[in-house]
């Protein structure tokens, strides 16, 4: 697929260079008031291919990051809202632990004490 790709922008550069080498020609534009400018026509294709092309490209850029934030944020709200949130699994008890566990915490309840 990769090899593809490659061949297709190949293929693409060489018609664009051959395309401009056979159209390397200047056209006059007439602009406003009499003012006239010479630009070349391959020049003049790209200039008017960005001013489409750059527009566009940066609305559906930012309107794919405004979605994918939306989307990240529903995800998360769904996974707090069905409690998956991640915890640490147990570990096995080893015998430091065991004597730990001895010693008192606040789930355990102390023992009672002797009465004399």
């Amino acid at each position: 697929m990769n090899f593809l790709k490659t061949l297709f922008w190949i293929v693409l550069s060489a018609v664009v260079v051959i395309f401009s080498l056979n159209n390397w020609l200047p056209v006059t534009l007439n602009l406003w008031g009499g003012l006239q400018a010479d630009v070349k026509l391959p020049v003049l294709l790209l200039f008017v291919f960005l001013v489409g092309f750059v527009p566009a490209m940066i609305y559906y850029r930012t309107r794919t990051w405004r979605l994918t934030r939306r989307l990240e944020t529903v995800e998360r709200e769904l996974a707090d809202a069905r409690g998956l949130k991640q915890f640490r699994t147990p570990e096995p008890a080893t015998k430091a632990k065991r004597e730990k566990s001895a010693e008192l915490t606040l789930d355990q309840p102390a023992p009672p004490e002797p009465q004399t």
